[in-house]
């Protein structure tokens, strides 16, 4: 397991749920992608028809990429440009997610939704979270896959979108990279010719806005992570918030802990997979049906029901075939389909 995986697998901060999740519990519950777009920081104005909106600069980060469990989260983050460095590096030291323990991910998530907050005046964020259902229904969709790569270049371009839907006045656009960093950022600049555009490797660490976003989607996909797994033990979605404040004692059991991290190198992750197969549909709205291990196990015939669908170009005959000259030599109650709807002309006549 790589180092970044085994920092997913630690215990996730549970005291609070974040409006990306707690206002679409619903969706999360159904399998169902969703966005969300957190009000407009008071000290961004927007563009209007007399004059520009603040200068910002966005980023752009994912988390749940690589897991057969759980949603992949876009995640966004925007502030004034100038602000970018001195807010988010120097005064909360914002960094890439995966350096950031749990508890220190949750509290600057919660600071970002908190009213009065510099970063809640200052930065504001949204998330496109991809549900491990319709991932893979794109994957293995008919007719030709709507492969990883281009559902999150779409979910990228959508929340970008989105914010400049709502009068952000877009500048610079700072991006973690998927494949080559030239060749996604000369399609994004193409998509956003007005603004300056920079795809990099590793931006997570290198600039802070996109170090904020590496945050809110990160904390977004850990707790989606625990209400599904709370879901799959219940029966039901819930989301439990603030417990450290109310009790002054976390009572929130790890939920997460049960299926590990979701990758499919984690031991916790394929042990939970095989002890909750269902011999007939497999697992819930939760797991990446396109992912080869799952695929694996279904195809185990100790672990799951073999199906054997017809061949479509051998079975695919024409109704025709069953009333006409076609059925010559068709004998017994295939025969029987000719009388059907009563008897033929010659046999009257």
């Amino acid at each position: 397991m790589s180092q970044a995986q085994e920092v997913e697998t630690q215990p996730v901060a549970t005291e609070y749920i974040p409006p990306s999740v707690s206002e679409h519990l619903p969706d999360l519950h159904a399998g169902s992608s969703y966005a969300h777009y957190s009000p407009l920081p008071v000290n961004v104005t927007p563009n209007s028809p007399e004059s520009q909106g603040t200068p910002v600069v966005l980023g752009v980060d994912e988390a749940g990429r690589g897991p057969v469990i759980g949603p992949m989260i876009y995640g966004i983050a925007y502030l004034p440009i100038e602000l970018q460095h001195s807010l988010l590096a120097e005064t909360h030291h914002f960094d890439d997610s995966k350096v950031l323990t749990p508890l220190v991910r949750a509290k600057l998530m919660r600071t970002l939704c908190t009213s009065g907050t510099n970063l809640f005046e200052n930065v504001g964020w949204a998330i496109k979270s991809l549900s491990a259902q319709d991932i893979s229904a794109g994957m293995m969709r008919y007719g030709g896959s709507y492969n990883l790569n281009a559902q999150a270049m779409d979910a990228t371009i959508e929340v970008i979108r989105g914010v400049i839907a709502r009068g952000v006045n877009v500048q610079e656009i700072f991006v973690d990279t998927i494949g080559q960093p030239a060749v996604y950022q000369k399609k994004l600049q193409a998509i956003f010719p007005t603004c300056k555009v920079v795809v990099e490797k590793k931006a997570d660490s290198l600039f802070p806005v996109v170090s904020a976003a590496s945050v809110v989607a990160k904390v977004t996909r850990d707790v989606s992570c625990e209400v599904l797994y709370q879901g799959v033990k219940t029966g039901k979605i819930t989301a439990k918030r603030d417990a450290m404040e109310v009790d002054g004692v976390v009572e929130v059991e790890d939920l997460v802990i049960g299926w590990g991290s979701g990758y499919p190198s984690d031991a916790k992750c394929v042990t939970w997979l095989k002890g909750n197969i269902d011999e007939t549909f497999g697992w819930g709205s939760e797991c990446r049906f396109s992912w080869g291990t799952a695929k694996d196990l279904l195809e185990d015939k100790n672990k799951a029901i073999q199906i054997d669908w017809a061949d479509e170009d051998k079975e695919n005959n024409k109704l025709s075939q069953y009333f006409g000259a076609g059925m010559t030599g068709i004998k017994g109650e295939e025969q029987e389909l000719r009388t059907w709807f009563g008897s033929g002309v010659k046999e009257i006549f």
